[in-house]
């Protein structure tokens, strides 16, 4: 349980930092730096979901495939 909020925790600390730097590169001038840090953060939580997906996907296999 604790591990599943610690994980929602990482993705919205992910999200506020990507958010501020793309603001504060955009009140700059720097649009095309905002974007490719946006996009770059996306993908880091793109990232951690898929490994949490493949986690779950894991998990739900080794239930219907249970050899006892």
């Amino acid at each position: 349980m604790i591990e599943e909020t610690a994980i929602l925790f990482q993705i919205a600390g992910i999200g506020v930092v990507v958010a501020m730097i793309h603001s504060i590169l955009k009140q700059m001038g720097k649009e095309e730096i905002a974007q490719a840090v946006t996009l770059t953060g996306f993908i880091i939580v793109l990232f951690i979901v898929l490994q949490r997906l493949a986690m779950l996907f894991q998990e739900i296999r080794s239930v219907f495939l249970y050899q006892g």
